[in-house]
């Protein structure tokens, strides 16, 4: 009788196995084909299941998860339509190079082949996402070596791996320790962990590009964050300034005056201004897509670092690429770099620098934009962030005015979707970010085309939650002007077409009001100078707080220099029909006299 109780099924040995992976927390939502491990939950209490709206935001919050604690993400979806939603979420961890490890049930094993309800060729299903590793269990001996595979290779590789277990194998009598026997692997744990630094003659080619240059440009990514002190001690030696992609924004504080902030339709005019007149381009963990606003080809010599050798040499056609992790190479090639005395092209970039924060400044603070300008919310919010605030940010306009008027401190963190850009991850992001750091303020930044999608099921989430948090401060802010405004910049710039009325304008929703019925807190903005009533409000609440802002659809997140061809594709627009023709004119012409 004590022999059969301390047997384990499948389901509670993989938690066990979980949770010596150092796995706290799993995302996900219910269904059949997962009872067993949902079971397994029941009786532990090692490891929280999260219970997610939608399994969308499950794998959006185990992407979180990952960026914002540098631990593996999981999520966990049953069958069918439950494995099919984690897509979305699983792809934006794979194009931000996130572990995640997808735990997915499936239909008993007898039933697979015959067509059954709920039946999909999950093998196949996962194989782009989780092409790294995707495998389905048909014994319990299997689940200890796809367990610790699906972690080591999640890790290694950084993107989403994928263990697909049926649902009849998970109440089976587990097999911790398989066989010793031909045919049985006997996997392990063990610490997953490499510093790669490139081989000394590539090291001394690189510093040799660099030490020549007398124009350096420096463009970092999300791979250059842990790396502060190196990109500092590296832009000091060469004179050079540092721009920032999107997922690297947080890596560099902006109130260093070598900063030169983002780059990129939602660059600023000082980066614009120095990638046109670098003469040499070293890229710190970047992948940065736009060739357009890297240097001319033939203008500079390239420099590249990049922990991934698929990825060098090919954004721009670089002289000399480096693979290897960020800081450790960094740290390898300060010692071969010669200090630049001439700082005449730092003086260059430091009052490009405060030109460019006065221009935002003055964009900001324009009051040509009813009712009221977003770029001014996002100023006056920056000035009022904490050093240690996290902030999670959605596709589309905000990601322009995160990118342009947010300015980053030392401490403070934030991400967003960046390689697939999808909408509706601010909010679970900010909800996962908040599971992480209990104690520090989160601030979720939304559109309301993403706010419709997912952003108002995550607010049902923070209200069943918001009172066992350390700190209960969420603010959730959401540019609500009724319109997908980023796709209609793009339709009338991209394309020299009017916005599409039929597809751009989305209803009015009362976002703040929609909180308050859930329990929550929240303010609607309708003129410019109850932003900082509101704002004021939302930092000292006792819960997460909404603040619905009544902002200008044509704002335009327009680059930093506008090309004869652009503006006639945005005159063509006007020229067709536009309906906001009036609006759109008037903006570009404030735009123009910056």
């Amino acid at each position: 009788m004590a022999e059969q109780e301390d047997k384990q099924t499948v389901g509670e040995f993989m938690l066990e196995r979980l949770g010596a992976w150092g796995v706290q927390r799993i995302f996900g939502y219910p269904g059949d084909a997962i009872n067993g491990i949902l079971a397994a939950l029941h009786k532990q209490d090692e490891i929280a299941f999260v219970q997610a709206r939608h399994e969308e935001m499950a794998a959006f919050m185990a992407c979180a998860h990952a960026k914002f604690t540098g631990e593996v993400g999981v999520c966990l979806a049953t069958s069918g339509p439950g494995a099919i939603h984690l897509l979305n979420g699983l792809y934006d961890a794979r194009l931000d190079h996130q572990p995640v490890v997808a735990i997915v049930g499936q239909q008993k094993r007898a039933s697979l082949g015959g067509d059954y309800q709920q039946e999909v060729d999950l093998v196949s299903l996962f194989k782009d996402v989780a092409g790294a590793y995707v495998q389905m269990a048909s014994s319990p001996e299997q689940i200890r070596h796809l367990i610790d595979r699906a972690f080591h290779i999640a890790k290694t590789e950084r993107r989403p791996t994928c263990v697909i277990v049926p649902s009849d194998l998970q109440t089976l009598d587990a097999v911790p320790v398989p066989p010793r026997e031909h045919g049985s692997v006997m996997s392990g744990m063990g610490m997953v962990g490499r510093s790669m630094v490139p081989q000394p003659d590539a090291l001394q080619a690189a510093a040799g590009i660099l030490n020549a240059g007398g124009k350096v440009a420096i463009l970092a990514g999300a791979g250059a964050h842990g790396a502060a002190d190196e990109l500092i001690q590296v832009a000091e030696l060469l004179g050079a300034g540092v721009a920032k992609a999107l997922l690297g924004k947080m890596v560099l504080p902006d109130d260093l005056p070598f900063v030169t902030g983002s780059i990129g339709v939602i660059g600023t005019q000082a980066t614009f201004q120095m990638m046109n007149e670098c003469d040499t381009l070293l890229m710190v963990g970047s992948s940065f897509p736009y060739s357009e606003f890297l240097p001319p080809e033939g203008q500079a010599r390239g420099v590249q670092i990049d922990i991934d050798g698929k990825m060098v040499s090919l954004r721009y056609p670089m002289e000399c690429s480096l693979v290897g992790d960020s800081k450790a190479t960094l740290q390898a090639l300060i010692p071969l770099l010669k200090r630049k005395e001439d700082r005449s092209w730092r003086g260059r970039i430091e009052k490009a620098v405060k030109e460019s924060w006065a221009l935002l400044e003055r964009k900001a603070m324009n009051p040509e934009a009813p009712p009221v300008n977003p770029q001014r919310v996002f100023w006056e919010l920056s000035e009022r962030l904490p050093d240690d605030a996290v902030l999670t940010v959605d596709s589309g306009s905000v990601a322009s005015w995160y990118a342009l008027d947010i300015k980053a401190k030392p401490g403070m963190m934030g991400s967003l979707s960046g390689g697939l850009a999808t909408m509706g991850s601010a909010v679970p992001y900010a909800y996962a970010a908040k599971l992480a750091h209990p104690g520090r303020l989160v601030v979720a930044l939304a559109g309301d085309g993403a706010m419709q999608m997912n952003g108002m099921n995550g607010l049902i989430t923070m209200a069943r939650d918001y009172t066992t948090w350390a700190d209960p401060r969420i603010v959730v802010i959401v540019l609500n002007n009724r319109d997908l405004s980023f796709v209609s910049w793009e339709q009338r710039g991209m394309a020299g077409e009017p916005k599409v009325d039929e597809s751009q304008p989305l209803p009015d929703v009362a976002y703040a009001d929609y909180a308050k019925l859930l329990g929550l807190d929240g303010m609607r903005v309708e003129q410019p100078d109850q932003i900082a009533t509101a704002l004021d409000a939302a930092l000292r609440a006792d819960r997460p707080f909404v603040i619905d802002v009544m902002s200008d659809p044509n704002m335009p997140p327009l680059p930093p220099h506008i090309t004869r061809s652009q503006a006639e594709q945005y005159f063509k627009a006007i020229e067709a029909g536009d309906s906001d023709a009036e609006a759109v004119r008037r903006a570009l012409e404030v735009q123009g006299e910056e």
